[in-house]
């Protein structure tokens, strides 16, 4: 293991675009976080707000997306829809996200047009207009965005509903775009009061990577959101999932084509950088059975046994709630759900039993180590890992330390993590079972663009 890493890290890691980054905070609580990359003459500026779906209260699901949507609406002096012209007229492109644990708006830009983007910025953090009228047409945009993506959406409405099962306390039950109910409810009063409560900057900071001088960047972040004033955040209340004291299973009925089997373990998350290993063992894990094309599902699963025609594993060491280690997948022609079910837990029990092997082990390093140098080699990968790493409360700085204890977990920590996690009292089971496909037509996609 240890030979593979010098290969493998040295031309990346010696590079500039890994020598910095820079950080100040304004005097209103905002951080300017700056990664210099001077590769190509471009500019990246992401906003983030420490505020996503977990920290919605029943009844108002959905509402920071849809504050998502309306922040594109325009401010006393940039009118609705102006901000995309504008970064278009900048030879820019720009968006926006919204997940369960933070909200973030990017920018990429000709570096010469930062200060434009920061202006614009700068202005809707506190001068959004929050317009009746406007907001009475977006959340027509956003409803209609939920039927495509979730209510039309088989796979993605079992996903809902499975966490809504997993889940009984924790905010993480409930879906980042919201439940309809909630949706067909909402006012602009609703989110106007989310925007007055979260959108300050001492709950934000702003990521800037690319072609720029970190005091210069200082300087205009200085000049535009200097001016800003902060305010005193609601205390946020510890919101605690109870234990899981048995399997839980759900069967969703939906138009499809196939059937779909989806298990989520309860797993740890990454507190604390130095003191814990499990998340890094579980990652390893992970790519041990589907990190590349030879990997044990693909091989075993797939190729071999024809068990699944297609199967994939999801797990996020980082994040502000309580994680979870999901396994997905369709059975093959003659197989079922079932049988696709068995055929998982036959191979958790593998790695229960009998561990992994080093040259195993050796791989799958080598293609987290290589994934991770590649998603660092844009300016727009930078600004994500250190906003996404920031988001789940790890400073950007231990990012490097994260990738050396990933690089030292043993097949023994892999094989004790599987051991301890993948049990039926942490285990929800979802189904789809596929229903007769309606004759009507398929909705028209619904644009991504604000």
């Amino acid at each position: 293991m240890q030979q593979l890493l010098p290969f493998l890290l040295a031309p990346w890691l010696l590079t500039a675009a890994h020598a910095n980054p820079f950080e100040t905070t304004l005097q209103n609580g905002l951080r300017i976080i700056v990664k210099e990359d001077h590769r190509a003459p471009t500019a990246v500026q992401m906003v983030w707000y420490r505020v996503g779906s977990i920290d919605e209260v029943d009844g108002a699901s959905g509402v920071a997306h849809v504050l998502e949507h309306m922040m594109f609406k325009g401010t006393p002096s940039v009118g609705p829809g102006e901000f995309n012209k504008r970064v278009a007229a900048a030879g820019g492109k720009d968006n926006a996200f919204t997940s369960r644990d933070y909200t973030a708006y990017f920018q990429q830009v000709p570096k010469e047009k930062l200060a434009d983007v920061m202006q614009l910025e700068a202005d809707r953090m506190r001068h959004l207009n929050v317009d009746a009228r406007e907001f009475a047409q977006e959340i027509k945009v956003v409803m209609e965005e939920r039927r495509m993506r979730t209510d039309d959406a088989p796979e993605a409405k079992l996903f809902e509903q499975m966490n809504a099962v997993a889940f009984q306390a924790h905010p993480y039950r409930r879906p980042v775009i919201g439940w309809m109910s909630d949706l067909e409810q909402m006012s602009a009063a609703d989110a106007r009061a989310w925007y007055d409560t979260w959108y300050v900057p001492n709950n934000a900071y702003v990521v800037i990577s690319g072609d720029v001088e970190h005091a210069e960047v200082f300087a205009l972040a200085e000049q535009y959101y200097g001016s800003l004033e902060g305010r005193d955040l609601p205390r946020r209340k510890s919101q605690i999932e109870p234990q899981q004291e048995g399997e839980r299973r759900i069967t969703v009925k939906a138009p499809a084509e196939l059937p779909v089997l989806i298990m989520g373990y309860k797993a740890p998350v990454l507190r604390d950088v130095e003191k814990e290993s499990e998340p890094y063992a579980l990652e390893m894990l992970a790519s041990v059975l589907d990190g590349h094309d030879a990997a044990r599902f693909n091989k075993k699963l797939v190729r071999e046994d024809k068990v699944a025609l297609e199967i994939g594993i999801e797990y996020e060491a980082t994040a502000r709630g309580p994680g979870m280690f999901y396994f997905s997948g369709t059975p093959s022609e003659g197989h079922t759900v079932a049988d696709l079910e068995a055929a998982i837990r036959a191979e958790i029990a593998r790695v229960q039993k009998d561990g992994i092997g080093e040259a195993e082990l050796k791989r799958a390093l080598a293609q987290l180590v290589a994934s991770q140098v590649y998603k660092l080699d844009s300016m727009f990968g930078q600004a994500m890992e250190i906003g996404q790493t920031e988001s789940a409360g790890i400073p950007y700085q231990q990012i490097e330390r994260m990738l050396d204890k990933l690089q030292k977990v043993t097949a023994a920590e892999v094989q004790a993590v599987a051991r301890k996690y993948f049990t039926d009292d942490r285990l929800t089971v979802g189904s789809l079972d596929p229903q007769p496909l309606a004759s009507k037509p398929r909705r028209a996609a619904v644009a991504t663009r604000h």
